[in-house]
Formats: C-alpha cells, sequence, structure tokens
C-alpha cells in the first residue's frame, strides 16, 4: 500500500519533517511493507523555508538581524534551486519560537529582522522573492519591516519612534526617501492563508494578538494604533492598508508588504504543492495522511489540509487528517466522505505534556489506524 505523507507543522512541537517520520512509524508497526512517500507541507509560517529548499536542492544562506526583542539574532533565508528566487520565512526572524512564553508582548516585539533578510536577500541579486509570514509574534503592522528596508517613522517630535505593535501609535509622519526600492523591481510572492483585514474585531489584534501574548487591554491597545496608523497612510500616502482582505496577517506584515513593496498574495499550500508535485504523487496512492496542530475553522481557511483534500478528491484518495486539538464540526465543511479527522492526544493533559509527547502520540495513533486499515483490507 502506498501512504502520502503530507502533513504541516505541530506548532511549537515538531516540524513537518518529523511529524512524517512519526506517522511513517506508526504505520510501518503494522504494516511493515508500506511505502511511505514523505511530502512535509507549510502554508507560509514554520517549515516554509526548509521545505522548499528541500524539494528543489537550494541552498540556506545565514546570517545576523534584530530578532522580535531588538537584539541580535542568527537566523536565515534561502535561495531556491534556480538560483533567482529567494525564500524567507518571517518565522525566522520574527518568530513565536524565539521568545520564551513568559515574554510575549507584541506591544515591544518587532518584525525589523524580516525586513533585514529582504535586504540581505535583494542584496544577492535575486528576481523572485516568496515570503511566507505565519508565525509570527509581532502586531506593528511590518512597520518594523519598513524600517530595516529605509523608511522612517516620525513621532510628533520628529524622532524615529521605537520597536514594537506599542510604538505604531505614536507615527506623525512617514517618510520613505530613503527606502529600498529594489524591492519594487522583483516578483514579491507573500504565501498567507488567511482573510484578515488588518483592523476590527477580526483583524490581526483581535484574532492573533492572544496567540503573541496580548491581554485584553493589549489587544485594544493594539487595535487603536493599527488603526491610527493606517488612516496616516491612507490620508498622506494616498494608500489602503486597512481593509484590504489578509492584511492582517503576519501581524499585519501583510499590509506592509502589499501596501509599499507591490507584493502579491499567493496561497502558501499553492506553492508548496506546486513545486513538491503532490498532485502527481497523490494520485495514485492508496492514502494521504495529512494533519497539524489545530484543526479548527480557520483550516478551512487555505491551510495546508485543505489544499490536501482539494487534490484527494479528484482521485477518491482517503485522507486521514491528525491534530492535537481537532473541533470535529469542520469536517462538515469539506463534505468529503473520504476525510477521517483524529485527534493525537489520548488523555487530558497540560500543554506543556502534550507538546513533550507530540511524536509519540502521533505515531501511536497512526498505529492504531494502519490497524484498522489493516484488518479491513485483509478481512475474509
Amino acid at each position: 500500500m502506498k501512504f502520502i505523507l503530507a502533513p504541516d507543522s505541530f506548532k511549537e512541537c515538531m516540524t513537518a519533517k518529523e511529524v512524517c517520520i512519526s506517522m511513517e512509524k506508526g504505520i510501518k508497526n503494522i504494516i511493515r511493507d508500506a511505502q511511505c512517500i514523505h511530502v512535509p507541507m507549510a502554508d507560509g509560517g514554520e517549515g516554509t523555508l526548509e521545505t522548499l529548499i528541500n524539494i528543489t536542492n537550494g541552498k540556506i544562506v545565514k546570517t545576523y538581524v534584530i530578532g522580535p526583542l531588538g537584539k541580535k539574532i542568527e537566523s536565515r533565508f534561502g535561495i531556491l534551486g534556480d538560483g533567482e528566487t529567494a525564500v524567507i520565512e518571517m518565522a525566522e526572524a520574527s518568530g513565536l519560537q524565539l521568545v520564551d512564553r513568559k515574554d510575549r508582548n507584541p506591544l515591544i516585539t518587532t518584525s525589523y529582522g524580516t525586513g533585514e533578510l529582504l535586504v540581505k536577500a535583494l542584496d544577492i541579486g535575486v528576481k523572485n522573492i516568496i515570503i511566507g509570514i505565519g508565525g509570527s509574534i509581532t502586531n506593528d503592522a511590518g512597520v518594523g519591516i519598513l524600517q530595516a528596508m529605509g523608511m522612517s517613522f516620525l513621532d510628533q517630535k520628529g524622532k524615529e519612534i521605537s520597536y514594537g505593535g506599542g510604538e505604531v501609535g505614536k507615527i506623525s509622519k512617514i517618510d520613505d526617501s530613503n527606502f529600498d526600492r529594489r524591492i519594487l523591481d522583483v516578483n514579491l510572492e507573500v504565501a498567507c492563508d488567511v482573510k484578515n483585514t488588518l483592523t476590527g474585531v477580526n483583524g490581526a489584534s483581535y484574532v492573533f494578538g492572544p496567540q503573541k501574548g496580548a491581554t485584553e487591554s493589549m489587544v485594544r491597545i493594539l487595535d487603536n494604533n493599527l488603526k491610527h496608523y493606517s488612516a496616516i497612510v491612507r490620508n498622506t500616502l494616498g494608500i489602503e492598508i486597512e481593509n484590504i482582505k489578509g492584511a492582517g496577517a503576519g501581524g499585519g506584515a501583510a499590509s506592509a508588504l502589499l501596501g509599499f513593496c507591490n507584493g502579491s498574495f499567493k496561497s502558501g499550500v499553492d506553492i508548496i504543492m506546486k513545486y513538491s508535485r503532490l498532485d502527481e504523487k497523490i494520485k495514485d496512492s492508496d492514502y494521504v495522511f495529512t494533519g497539524e496542530g489545530s484543526i479548527d475553522f480557520q483550516t478551512k481557511e487555505g491551510k495546508t489540509i485543505t489544499g490536501i483534500i482539494n487534490i484527494a478528491r479528484k482521485y477518491d484518495i482517503p485522507v486521514i487528517a491528525l491534530g492535537g486539538k481537532v473541533n470535529y464540526e469542520v469536517n462538515k465543511f469539506y463534505n468529503y466522505s473520504k476525510l477521517s479527522m483524529f485527534s493525537i492526544l489520548s488523555e487530558v493533559t497540560s500543554m506543556e505534556d502534550a507538546l513533550k509527547c507530540g511524536k509519540y502520540n502521533v505515531e501511536k495513533t497512526c498505529e492504531n489506524i494502519a490497524t484498522l486499515i489493516k484488518c479491513i483490507k485483509y478481512k475474509k
């Protein structure tokens, strides 16, 4: 039997590649001659960089940038096998995993390092840039990115604002005279899987702020700051960033990349599926295993599992989706009779323990599923 293993990462627990390995272990514990094809997926968040580098035989470039807390950190980006395309993962420079839970505060975290990665890619002379903006710990509307690219954001005293979403409300004037306009000459694809606008109850602050450490009071401050900033951009530069679908992605980083850098949205899942030739691999398989940390109503908005199901449906291939947290009501949305969803958790546990036991739980869940598959296949 041929199994396509195409999971996303389980955030803060396992990379997509590690999930593939655990899935294969579980399946082969029961079906020893199973053919398991690993196709680690990503949707613009963590894992996008490594996935694209691996499937195109590209290379990693290591460098140092300003991290989310304003200190120098080692980071990296990639050059794909064509030598003309850079792939940048926002999470590598401005990501959740770079800051301990106790220190997470989107009022002070900055996207500056992501902007530095863009500049370094431009210095190499690439013609195309793919930037995945998932997994960020910032809520500064990409102001940090733009600062790294030479744009100035001045307060009422004419002083450059500092880092973080808490500073965005101080912006009084924007000076783009030193902006690195080389970015306008490349094809910039923003890998994004959400449709949230920059502000409001469905915006960056309210929807994603709490995941980045924002309290209720912080969320209100952040949202008001983004409203203030978008009004400045609209009234002084004539650029609309507030109400664009998807502008709230990456803590609002999408608004900067679209509004100032001529970026265009591209589904992160579609990018990975294109380079990995996933359609070709799925069409003659027996089962597709996929998954991500939390399967919920955000999953249907262009995330990995949605892309997998859309391909499998064409070829009538069963899909098995695993998650740490699973909202089974999502199954109804897909209306695909050959989709099954499973939580990998076997008992009520703390988040810390759930993350610690992720690999084991994926293996054991796949082992149980493989047992059922084997029983059905060989039933006399």
